[in-house]
């Protein structure tokens, strides 16, 4: 069963416990939840009153204010996905999402890993539930999120199949067990014994997630990589390595678990040997030397 947010009656406004209900009832991950409400809050304390005093003007002022502290696009979206999703379920005010604008975020591409810096870069995890963890991620494309939400369970060896349960969107997805990656996760089971979370943490919880942010920090420098490298980098260079490989961009697509495929066909613009296998048209020409 997900895992819902939930905080004591007493401790929470009526109109926050309101929000947390809609969220509850759409069953949005619970980052996502933390993210809206830490963006609603925000807002309400930039103006100091409730945000269901607030309007569609106040929300433009707030904007302004956000973009002039060199807040980051995807940040700024955030925050527009937050108080679009406050006025238009919580407050019931359908004609002022549409009217939040978006940032136009710049197209970057995203930072791939060749095969031996991905080997360089895990070699360079001191931990070994970390270590095994970013493994995980590089081997079946995960997220940070579903690589943490991992269960001993979900490890199918007899089908070679991994089940990521609750991914982006609450769906489920099948993707591929690497025979290699079985055989690291074998030898760690041994050494860790994990029982219900793949990668426990305290309690009866899986590992934090900022374990593995922390991690990929580390091993970054501990590398010698000039590239930034996240969770998500690793994911990048599983999918663009894929396409290089010959993959059908298709099967991409279904084992990323993107709703649609232009957002898989970005990787078509940094899968480096894909492009410097493909024939110039101006190899097809007959043309002479150059004279001297």
């Amino acid at each position: 069963m997900p895992q819902k947010l939930t905080e004591t009656m007493t401790a929470v406004h009526p109109l926050r416990r309101r929000m947390i209900d809609d969220m509850n009832l759409r069953n949005l991950s619970l980052a996502t939840q933390r993210s809206y409400l830490h963006a609603v809050s925000k807002f309400s304390r930039y103006f100091g009153c409730s945000p269901d005093k607030l309007g569609l003007e106040d929300v433009r002022a707030f904007q302004v204010y956000l973009v002039s502290q060199n807040i980051s696009w995807p940040a700024l979206n955030q925050i527009v996905c937050a108080l679009r999703f406050f006025y238009g379920i919580t407050l019931e005010q359908s004609d002022i999402p549409e009217r939040i604008v978006y940032a136009r975020t710049p197209s970057k591409l995203p930072a791939i890993l060749s095969a031996d810096e991905v080997v360089r870069f895990l070699e360079a995890v001191p931990s070994l539930k970390a270590r095994t963890a970013l493994t995980a991620a590089y081997a079946a494309g995960l997220r940070a999120s579903e690589a943490i939400s991992l269960k001993v369970s979900d490890i199918d060896s007899d089908r070679m199949v991994i089940q990521v349960r609750h991914g982006k969107g609450a769906k489920d997805r099948t993707v591929m067990l690497s025979p290699q990656l079985l055989g690291i996760l074998r030898t760690y089971w041994r050494l860790a014994r994990p029982q219900t979370w793949l990668f426990p943490g305290r309690g009866d919880k899986p590992i934090d997630v900022q374990v593995l942010h922390g991690a990929c920090r580390s091993a970054t420098k501990a590398a010698g990589l000039v590239k930034k490298v996240s969770v998500h980098t690793l994911r990048h260079s599983f999918a663009t390595h894929l396409l290089e490989g010959g993959t059908d961009i298709r099967i991409i697509q279904v084992l990323l678990g993107h709703n649609n495929l232009s957002t898989t066909a970005r990787y078509t613009h940094v899968a480096a040997s894909t492009i410097a296998n493909t024939t110039s048209p101006f190899d097809r020409l007959s043309l002479g030397e150059p004279l001297p």
